[in-house]
């Protein structure tokens, strides 16, 4: 090279790729930040829990443990199984304590949505009051009957068998330890059947 002359300047390559894919990742980013923020995401899985086969929606509350359906143009009782909620409707018994509470908690995590029955090899078809005995499941999978046992709103109901009564006696061991609902508020005490009651509303 002669030293008179002057070196040539070498420019760098330029990569429009480089820049045309940056520029597709941000506006995949702000794509996918819209779609999260307007719950686009949550459609299908709605969309999935509606058209699940065998749901029904509840046309009554009676009280925390039982309800009514309209099942194929029939209307059904439905008694929870494995859970006992204090009484405010059995002329029998006097409004117990943490009744009402129970009874809106029940609604309350019901509300409009549909649920799915269950039946247990282990208990009847109907109880001596010919309504249906059932597990109620939310389309989200949460078992109400446990659900309500965990919460501190209801007892596990022992008396009769049922394939789910270890886990239902543990969600109320765990409730009564930890001062939940009802074992905060009321004095429950041993019934005759060996499982708890509460006691009458003050």
């Amino acid at each position: 090279m002669n030293p008179n002359e002057t070196p040539l300047r070498i420019h760098p390559k330029k990569h429009p790729k480089r820049k045309t894919s940056s520029a597709m990742a941000l506006a995949t980013t702000v794509i996918f930040v819209l779609i999260y923020q307007t719950g686009w995401l949550n459609t299908p899985k709605k969309i999935l829990e509606k058209s699940q086969p065998g749901m029904y929606s509840v046309s009554r509350f009676d009280d925390g443990d039982t309800i009514e359906i309209n099942m194929d143009g029939t209307v059904e009782k439905i008694r929870f199984i494995g859970v006992d909620t204090p009484e405010t409707h059995d002329p029998r018994k006097v409004v117990q304590c943490f009744g009402q509470a129970a009874s809106d908690y029940t609604k309350n995590l019901i509300g409009t949505k549909k649920i799915r029955l269950e039946s247990d090899p282990l208990s009847s078809n109907r109880d001596r009051y010919n309504r249906l005995l059932r597990y109620i499941y939310l389309p989200d999978g949460t078992l109400v009957n446990q659900k309500i046992i965990s919460d501190g709103y209801g007892f596990a109901y022992t008396g009769f068998p049922f394939t789910k009564s270890p886990d239902f006696v543990l969600a109320q061991n765990t409730a009564r330890e930890n001062n939940k609902g009802l074992w905060n508020d009321c004095t429950p005490a041993i019934n005759k059947y060996g499982g708890y009651s509460s006691n009458d509303a003050l």
